[in-house]
This record gives C-alpha cells, structure tokens and sequence, in this order.
C-alpha cells in the first residue's frame, strides 16, 4: 500500500501502518504508554518479549511521520528560495544528493531544502517497499526481514538522515517555527528521537557532533531518567 511522500506543495500523508500487523501492534503500544501519563523514558523502552529489530523498524515510520509534519509547515514559504547549493549546516558542509538511472549514478550539490524533501521522498520510497518495510498479518515474516544485517543498514542510514533533517531545522528554520508556536512540538519530537536514538545507539557520535549543544543536556537528562526512581 503507497502513501504520499511530502512535496514542495506542503501536503503531507502520515505513512501509517495496517492495521493488526506487527508494526500498528508496536505503535499503538508507544501511543498508550505516552497516553497513559508514561515517560519518554517508558515509551522508547523495548517491550517485554518483543523484537528489537521490529521496535526500531516502526518507531522509523513514526519518527518520519514526525519530521516530515513539521516540516510541512515549512515547505510551501518562499524564504526557501533563498537557499544555494553548497550552503549547509554546518559550515562548509556541502549537501549532496544521488540519484541512479539504470546503470548511471550522478550526484548533484543540493540546497539545504531540496535536501530536506529528498530525504524525506527517499525515506517514504524505503517504507512504502513492502519488501523491504513489509506490514502484514504474518508477524514471523516481517521479523524475518526486520532481523536482516541489510534492514540494519537500512534502518541506520535512515535515522542518520532524519537526524540532518533536524540538524537543518534547527539551524535555519527554529526561528520560524517558534513564531508560528511550533518550537515546543519540535522540540518535544527532537527528544523522543534522541531518546530513542540514544537508547539503542543509533548515531554514531561524529553524526551528533554538530548539534552537541542541543543533544547534550537531552542524553544527560535521558542518563538520569535511567536512575532509579527517576522518570523523564
């Protein structure tokens, strides 16, 4: 089942996960345990007897429909115009972008928001491949290929590029955000990322190096959440 992939119109479709597959099973157990009163903390933890390949699996989905809404709201103004090729965060960090046809790969240097909705599309394009994001009813079959070293690498690169789609948000666009009232829902979606990042060791330190000054004080308050009597 295909669902639409954010475009320069600023309409986006949540990805959503069918209903009674192991994936909506995952994710409706996080909407619960947010819903309840639970902590971050509580939420990005492993359930009991589950899969760590399949938590990983949809919290991907679920975090790609976080970014992907706020930057919706983005996507349509003319400020993203202004943006050049070659103008990155941070500086002198260049974005760029492959794209294959057949056998022929070329790479083009692509503006911050051009890099923004590629990501996105690429993502979408990756979970919307049942076989390689597969959301049925036969639950030993999806495990099967969560478990895979190739749906690791997969699912690691994706993580990685959702983190730049944060680092570019909140390098250039926080500003806007926070005079459209939308600072604090980023930065409530940031947190469970990290969290969740953190929790599994998702990124790897050199990816997080140039937003330490925004990841810093949420892994010291993610560490402390993890004492005893501690909830965040």
């Amino acid at each position: 089942m295909n669902y639409s992939a954010p475009s320069n119109s600023g309409t986006f479709q949540p990805l959503r996960h069918k209903t009674g597959s192991l994936r909506d099973r995952l994710h409706r157990y996080t909407k619960r345990t947010l819903g309840a009163g639970g902590s971050v903390t509580e939420a990005v933890a492993l359930p009991p007897g589950e899969s760590c390949a399949g938590w990983v699996a949809v919290h991907a989905v679920d975090f790609y429909n976080d970014i992907s809404t706020i930057w919706g709201v983005m996507s349509s103004d003319p400020y993203l115009e202004s943006f050049r090729p070659g103008e990155g965060f941070p500086s002198g960090v260049e974005y760029r972008w492959s794209e294959v046809s057949g056998n022929d790969v070329s790479t083009v240097s692509v503006s911050a928001p051009i890099y923004i909705e590629k990501v996105l599309q690429w993502i979408a394009d990756q979970i919307n491949d049942v076989t390689k994001f597969p959301d049925n009813d036969d639950d030993a079959e999806s495990l099967r290929v969560f478990q895979t070293p190739s749906f690791a690498a997969l699912c690691g690169q994706i993580y990685r590029r959702l983190f730049r789609v944060y680092g570019i948000i909140y390098s250039s666009f926080f500003g806007t955000l926070e005079a459209l009232g939308m600072a604090p829902h980023l930065n409530t979606c940031f947190k469970h990322f990290m969290f969740f990042c953190t929790e599994f060791g998702l990124l790897p330190d050199r990816e997080i190096e140039p937003l330490e000054v925004l990841v810093k004080p949420i892994k010291k308050k993610y560490y402390l959440s993890k004492q005893p009597g501690n909830m965040s």
